[in-house]
């Protein structure tokens, strides 16, 4: 077997295990998110995500872009231990700052009620720092088996604690108590199934390297989860607790189809780009597919907010619906984001990544003023569409087309599926305006977008297999 062919069989493995392991995991957490949004207010629902936010913001400083100089190290055990350490000193560093700070944060983003939370979400950026070379080997190795593994663990720990406070009448603080403790479990498993042995010491030689590939890339990862909390910043200081908590029940619900592609992206496209050799081979078809699935999810997602939100959460969180029609669209584009930043990660190019970040940021931080003063939470959403259609979609075609790929390939791959969603959402539609039964206007308009999807698609999802199907048989020939 050659290198190549060693190299896609991995990651195909990989990609396997981690869209089983994103399914799976998805499919939990929609029904825990389900019972606690029964038995949770959207004020409380509001109050954890403020302390999630500053969890989410911090996590990335606490990495450093450390577990990605594992993964594409030429001699990941050489410059382990220095990770390791450098790892650990931020996330104590951090997880300290944030307990003893945690009270004049929540006063500044306007939810008090937070501090609790935040306080107990800290331990998590320790125990994050940790694990930078455990994950960054078991990511390096396309381990996604074992990863899975360590993720149901997670899940099961999680849910078993966080159902248990909440039903003890612990509220906001029993989801921080529980994603806590999932943590400290899964960070044990992690070097368990690594077989990796906690190793510390700094080496002069390396912390120069390591910081300047990993410093620009935990800065665009800090400007990423900054533009995806953003928005709940200014809602919270704009339209309170309770409006956020509808809008974070949208987000959420926006981000199960495309978490799961997003995930699969993510677990492959670093290693896999990163030991492809020079050249842009499989980004336009890796692109293609991922699109093929985002879109289409995203856009009948956004066709049956409504319904969707009413069945499954029930009508009191029904203000959430129109929030989601535009999100719903927004996660179809970052899937397609992700993978060009991973492509431009393996190329060594985390410095364009970083600015295109910033573009972003400050698109969105001007644009979400504006709109969430004029138009509430529905402003919030559609400012996130905009600005990655107008903004952040023709800087990514300018920073590959820098890093010398054919974008017009990319363009002409995704087109056949930009148009075949186009009648599969049109069911959608039909039905959510026809049938006036949330259950059945959702049954129809799901099942039927999904047919009619698959019908269009059928002749180009053939053609793809074809293509697969002819590459390994030139790779069986050459093995031969």
């Amino acid at each position: 077997m050659t290198e190549s062919t060693s190299l896609n069989a991995r990651a195909a493995r990989g990609a396997a295990w981690s869209g089983l392991s994103t399914i799976i995991l998805r499919l939990g957490g929609l029904v825990v998110g389900i019972v606690l949004a029964r038995i949770l207010t959207p004020e409380e629902f509001g109050i954890y995500a403020v302390a999630l936010t500053v969890q989410a913001i911090l996590m990335t400083v606490a990495d450093l872009g450390l577990s990605a100089d594992i993964i594409r190290s030429d001699d990941p055990e050489k410059v382990a231990p220095t990770v390791a350490t450098l790892g650990l000193i931020t996330g104590t560093v951090m997880t300290v700052i944030t307990v003893s700070t945690s009270t004049a944060l929540a006063d500044l983003l306007g939810s008090p009620d937070a501090a609790p939370a935040i306080s107990v979400l800290a331990f998590t950026l320790l125990l994050a720092g940790m694990t930078v070379v455990p994950f960054g080997m078991l990511q390096r190795r396309f381990q996604q088996r074992e990863l899975f593994i360590v993720g149901v663990v997670d899940f099961v720990v999680s849910t078993t604690v966080t159902l248990t406070l909440v039903a003890l009448g612990f509220g906001v603080l029993g989801l921080a108590i529980g994603r806590v403790s999932a943590q400290l479990v899964s960070t044990v498993l992690q070097f368990f199934l690594a077989r990796i042995v906690p190793r510390f010491g700094i080496d002069r030689k390396q912390v120069g390297p390591v910081l300047a590939f990993g410093l620009p890339i935990a800065a665009a990862n800090l400007l990423s989860w900054a533009l995806l909390n953003v928005d709940n910043i200014v809602l919270v200081r704009v339209a309170g607790a309770t409006a956020l908590g509808y809008y974070v029940l949208a987000f959420n619900i926006s981000s199960w189809p495309m978490s799961a592609l997003g995930q699969v992206v993510r677990s492959i496209s670093l290693p896999y780009f990163s030991r492809k050799g020079a050249g842009s081979d499989g980004l336009a078809a890796l692109t293609a597919i991922a699109w093929a699935g985002a879109l289409p999810a995203g856009a009948v997602l956004a066709a049956l907010s409504a319904p969707l939100i009413e069945v499954v959460y029930g009508e009191k969180w029904l203000p959430a619906a129109p929030v989601l029609a535009a999100l719903g669209l927004y996660g179809s584009l970052r899937v397609v984001f992700d993978i060009f930043a991973g492509y431009l990660y393996a190329r060594g190019r985390s410095r364009p990544v970083l600015w295109v970040q910033i573009i972003w940021l400050v698109a969105i931080v001007v644009g979400m003023i504006f709109a969430t003063r004029a138009y509430g939470i529905i402003g919030a959403a559609w400012v996130h569409v905009v600005v990655a259609v107008v903004v952040i979609l023709p800087a990514y075609t300018v920073v590959l087309t820098l890093a010398g790929v054919h974008v017009r390939e990319i363009f002409e791959a995704a087109w056949w599926p930009t148009v075949g969603t186009i009648p599969a959402v049109a069911v959608a539609v039909a039905a959510n305006m026809l049938i006036s039964n949330p259950v059945f206007a959702l049954l129809v308009g799901g099942f039927g977008s999904v047919l009619v999807y698959v019908a269009v698609m059928f002749p180009w999802g053939r053609k793809h297999l074809r293509g697969l199907r002819a590459d390994r048989g030139t790779a069986g020939e050459v093995i031969e």
